[in-house]
């Protein structure tokens, strides 16, 4: 664990055998809340490095929101070929759910990758279990409107414009209706072939993975996993902006995309829809569209970050680590 970090605890289920754990990068605004992401892992330490990196990201997502909690993650590593059938899945959520509770309501979970609103009725302080249930449900459709707000406060109306759209799940599946709707010509790709069919029924055109990033565009949007964007990466687009979580391989990436005229809205900036409209409806006891209402506020943060003259990242961190020196209801 590195030294930012308030507290990591990795144990072994006791019902399941599978490495379970919970980081806790900050609670100095508040409770540390982030998704519970359930996915296979080449190694223990790769778990590890990823709930750290990723928790580290929801204190500067959570501060750059205005939302009055902290950066947490807690991740179920499968090792690689685990056959995650019914029984052994439910033992995982189980022993999950214990390590959970052993933080006392200073770690909150919501969905994540492997995981739903579903799993979070058995997490003790959870977030965004089914509405029938007194949540407020699946987070992806506020996260794709708030990927929506930052588009339009970078580049305005999207109608004509070309969209590359990497990664077709639930948020990018949102995202790709709203955009073609909206007039967008967008071009799809995704590691799971299966997804060409679908793409094309939304009206979008279909690239494979290892071109998309080099398909002529206005505007590219990580929709998938992380580590996408490295110093070497070639990208065809002006602008990138979307729901992927630390889509860069390093901070300092982001002066290359800047160097080449390639404009980066932070992924902590853009992909806080969900957790805004989440603590907006089970926090704040909002009304569904009045908690859209706040969504929307992502367009004004980004037009605040690219009026600084610095570029999008260090205008971001500047609100970020002003942020956690103010009180966590700041909003």
């Amino acid at each position: 664990m590195d030294a930012q970090h308030s507290e990591l605890v990795v144990r072994r289920g006791a019902r399941s055998g599978l490495p379970t754990m919970v980081a806790v990068h900050s609670t100095a605004r508040g409770p540390a809340i982030g998704g519970c992401r359930l996915k296979h892992y080449p190694d223990l330490n790769a778990a590890i490095a990823d709930v750290l990196r990723l928790s580290r990201a929801m204190t500067a997502k959570c501060a750059a929101a205005g939302v009055p909690f902290g950066g947490g993650k807690s991740v179920i590593a499968l090792p690689p070929g685990t056959r995650l059938d019914p029984d052994l899945r439910r033992a995982a959520i189980l022993d999950h759910a214990d390590l959970i509770a052993d933080f006392d309501g200073d770690y909150r979970a919501g969905p994540d990758i492997g995981t739903g609103p579903a799993d979070m009725l058995e997490f003790p302080h959870a977030f965004c279990a089914p509405e029938s249930a007194g949540g407020s449900g699946s987070s992806s459709e506020p996260t794709a409107i708030g990927v929506r707000a930052a588009l339009r406060a970078a580049t305005g109306s999207v109608a004509g414009k070309q969209v590359v759209l990497v990664g077709l799940g639930s948020v990018g599946a949102y995202l790709a209706e709203s955009l073609i709707r909206d007039g967008a010509e967008v071009t799809i790709t995704d590691i799971d072939a299966e997804k060409h069919l679908p793409a094309t029924r939304l009206g979008a055109k279909w690239v494979a993975p290892e071109q998309a990033l080099t398909v002529p565009a206005d505007v590219l949007i990580p929709a998938a996993i992380g580590g996408l964007i490295d110093h070497d990466t070639e990208i065809a687009a002006d602008l990138v902006v979307g729901p992927a979580n630390n889509q860069l391989v390093t901070d300092d990436v982001a002066d290359t995309l800047a160097d080449k005229g390639i404009t980066w809205i932070p992924d902590f900036v853009a992909s806080a829809g969900g957790i805004i409209y989440t603590i907006a409806r089970e926090v704040d006891r909002l009304p569904h569209d009045a908690a859209l209402a706040e969504v929307d506020r992502i367009a004004d943060t980004v037009r605040t970050i690219l009026d600084t003259g610095a570029t999008p990242l260090d205008a971001a961190k500047t609100l970020v680590a002003r942020r956690m020196t103010e009180p966590g209801h700041h909003r």
